[in-house]
This record gives C-alpha cells, structure tokens and sequence, in this order.
C-alpha cells in the first residue's frame, strides 16, 4: 500500500517518463517473447534434421552390416534346400561370430518366433519369444517377424544394453530368408543420438536464456536513459513553461497597459474635447444670461445640448468597445451586426454581415472569443488593408461554428514587419487555441485580393437550447 501511495505521489514528469517506459518495457518483452519462440522452432527444426540425418546414418550403416553377414553365408544358403540342417547350423555359427563394438550382434529368429542366434544374450537362445514387447509396448519378435515375411524392414524399439544392463533406444534392420523362413538382423543403440540432441536442445535453451539476459539488461539501459532524458526535458520543459509564463504574465500586463492607454486617449481625445466645448457653451450662455440677453443664450444652450448628446454616445461607444451588452442581451449575432454596422458607419467602408440561427448556442467563452476576433479584424483593416467592402459571414454546422472575415484590402505583408510583429494576429489565435479551435488566414498581396480570416470553433462549444442561462436572448448564437 505505501509503494502504491509513492506511486500515486510521483511528480507529473516522472509519471510522463514512467507511461513512456511502459509500453518499451513491454514492446521489447513481446519482441524477446516472439524471437524466443522463433530460435526454439528454428533450433527444433535443425536438431530434428540433425536427428534424422543421424538415425539415416545409422541405418545405413546397419543395412551395410546385414548386406556382408548375408554375403558371408550366401554360397551357403544358395545351395542348401529349406531342410538341410547341416547348411543351417553352419549360418548360425557364422552369425554368432559375427559381433561388433561393446553391443553390436546379429540376431536370427524363425518364423515361430523362436529365437536361433543371440550370442550377446545367450540365455534367449532356443526360447519362444512371440508376443515379447517393450517397456513402452512396443512389439518386438512379431515384428521381426512380419518385416522378414515382407522382404525386409526397419524398426524402432526399446532394448537392453548388452554391455551396461540398462535399457536403451535400439534401431534394427531386419531381412527374411524365406526359403528357411528366418528373420535375420541386428540392432545398433542410438542413445549417443538422443543424447546428442538433449544437449542440443539444452545448448538452444541456454542460448534463449543467455539471450533474454542480454534483452533484460539492454532494456533496464533504455528504462534508464528514457526516464533520465524524461527528466531531463521535464527540467527544460517547466524552465520553458516558467519563461513563457513570465512572457505571457508580462503581455497581460502589456495588453492592460495598452487598453488603459487606449481608454485614456478616447477619454482625452474625444470626451474630454466634446466636455470642453460644452462647458464652453454653458458658459457662453450663462454669461448673456447675466447680461439679459435670454434671446441671445438660446444657441449656446441649444450648442451645449447638442454637444452633451455627442459625448453621451461617445460614451456608450467606448463602454461597447470595452464590453458591448448586446452581446450578453441579445447574442453574438446581434452584437456582430452592432460591431459591423457601426464599423461602416464609421469608416465608410460598405460592411455585409451575414448568419443562420444556430440549432444550438455557443458558450459564453466562444461569443466573447468570436467577437474579439472580429474587432480586432475590423480594427486592423481599417488601419492596414484600404479595403472598400468587407464580409463577416458566421454559421453553425454539424462540426461546430465557424466565422469568416473577407475583405477586399491590399493583403499581409509577405515578411515581418519590425514595427508592427503582427500582436492583433498572435491574439487571435492564442484565443481560439484555448478553445480548441483553429486559425486560418488566407491572403495575397495582388491587388484587391484582400484577406480572409476563417475561424472554427468545435462542436463541444455548442450548447443546446435548454442550457441557454439567458432566456430573454433572440437571436440563436
């Protein structure tokens, strides 16, 4: 439990390192498991191969052993007839003589299954050995038997070493002299062959073990150099994420600056000058009232008025470019058709707003973040692009909202300018990253191609109609 909870306690790059080293740790273990299983099949098939080629060997041999002892006595048997006994006991001697190595004999039975040479086991001579069979069950003598009554044959069986007593895997070769319906043959042991192939495929298996030592240990290496690389780029990372952090901190801190300066410059520039003349006004009036000319203090109070009304509307313009209501009244579409029809009224530029009611409304974050995007395109072609006409066209489809800005203008520039690195542009798009949503910007410098900003929001933005906080909206966005 307490190696759970300092599992459950790692740091988030020691996880990060420990969720990469996994699947390594893994795919290397199914590579070593296949390989494995692949040098164990391939092993098996050549230590089989050598197997074989091992028992051919040996049988060849045993067949070159019955071809000389058959030559041996052949001028014997070819001229004695099935009941010459003296032609007969001379084969068997011949045969009882003919022993070779620690184990090797010729054997002879009749057809009856009595046994009529075994000079390494004399005690089976003259004795029935029909129905003998192995430990395993295998018949012996009966197959002697059958295999001679064929011609000749090969068979596989256990048997006792002359030599050690022990019982021992024996391959005979056995042929028939049909005339005096014997089987003849003789046997070798092949336990140097089984044991030839148990070291084999002991040796295989040392190999596949030497082999996965040498797996483990290369990966327990890769373990290491990921989780250490892991905390490494974990250090660089967070010192990166510590300088961008300071970097964005810095240009929140900027962006107020710049906001304040701005509401400064619209208080001083337009209100404060639209005050200044009304005060004028109200002083100029005042003054012919003190003379009682009340005809005369009728237009600088008419001047006054009008000029308050002015500063009234200045007002509300920079209180909707800090933060329109409509948007929170009505929605996004009403506020965008605000922003554009006071963009054109403004600029003179010919401004066309266009959407469709949404199925479904967007978040709050998503009408605000749509809604900068917008200002801040229509402030920067009206600054830069000379455009004469622009189009905002917002819709929802099934794959969530999207909002393109088309203008008419002369384009961005091809390079960077010094001046002016493109800050309204990098706001837009660090807005709609934080929602997940994408950036395009389509522009040209050939004239009057103009610009098209196209922006998508997903569809986890949209709400549906009942999750709507604010019922006395009417448009459908």
């Amino acid at each position: 439990m307490r190696g759970f909870r300092n599992l459950i306690s790692l740091t988030y790059g020691q996880k990060l390192s420990l969720v990469a080293a996994i699947p390594l740790v893994v795919a290397v273990a199914a590579i070593a498991f296949f390989v494995a299983q692949e040098s164990r099949a391939t092993a098996e098939r050549e230590i089989q191969a050598l197997e074989r080629r091992l028992i051919e060997a040996k049988k060849e041999e045993l067949k070159n052993y019955v071809t000389q002892a058959r030559n041996g006595f052949a001028y014997i048997y070819g001229r004695a007839s099935p009941e010459d006994q003296v032609a007969q006991n001379l084969v068997t001697q011949i045969l009882s003589a003919m022993i070779y190595g620690k184990d090797g004999f010729f054997f002879v039975y009749d057809y009856d299954g009595n046994n009529l040479v075994s000079p390494r086991q004399t005690e089976f001579i003259n004795q029935n050995w029909v129905g003998l069979t192995d430990s395993d069950g295998t018949p012996i003598v009966d197959e002697f038997i059958r295999l001679a009554r064929q011609g000749a044959g090969w068979h596989s069986f256990m048997w006792q070493k002359p030599s050690t007593g022990e019982e021992a895997q024996m391959i005979a070769y056995v042929v028939g002299l049909q005339d005096w319906r014997w089987a003849v043959g003789t046997g070798v042991f092949i336990d140097d062959i089984v044991a030839t192939v148990a070291n084999a495929r002991a040796e295989v298996e040392a190999r596949v073990q030497r082999t996965f030592s040498y797996i483990g240990a290369i990966v327990l290496a890769a373990v290491l150099v990921v989780f250490t690389s892991g905390m490494l780029l974990n250090v660089r990372e967070r010192r990166l994420a510590d300088a961008k952090l300071k970097e964005l901190t810095q240009r929140v801190f900027d962006a107020q600056e710049e906001e304040r300066g701005r509401v400064a410059r619209e208080l001083h520039d337009g209100i404060s000058q639209i005050l200044v003349g009304v005060r004028y006004a109200l002083d100029n009036a005042r003054r012919r009232l003190s003379r009682g000319d009340d005809a005369g203090a009728q237009a600088p109070l008419e001047k006054g008025i009008d000029t308050l009304g002015a500063a009234i509307t200045e007002v509300r313009r920079i209180s909707r470019d800090l933060r329109p209501g409509v948007l929170d009244d009505l929605g996004l579409g009403p506020a965008l058709k605000a922003l554009t029809d006071d963009f054109c009224e403004r600029t003179g530029i010919e401004t066309e707003f266009s959407t469709v009611v949404f199925r479904n409304r967007l978040d709050q974050d998503s009408k605000i973040a749509l809604y900068r995007i917008a200002q801040e395109a229509l402030t920067n072609i009206e600054r830069h692009s000379g455009a004469t006409r622009v189009t905002i066209d917002l819709r929802g489809h099934k794959k969530g909202a999207t909002m393109r800005i088309t203008d008419n203008g002369r384009g961005l520039r091809t390079t960077p300018d010094p001046a002016n690195p493109g800050i309204g542009l990098r706001n837009m798009q660090e807005r709609i990253e934080q929602l997940d949503g994408s950036l395009r910007i389509l522009s040209s410098r050939a004239p009057r191609s103009g610009t098209v900003i196209e922006v998508s929001l997903p569809l986890s933005h949209m709400l549906p109609p009942q999750e709507d906080a604010t019922p006395n909206r009417k448009a459908g966005t």
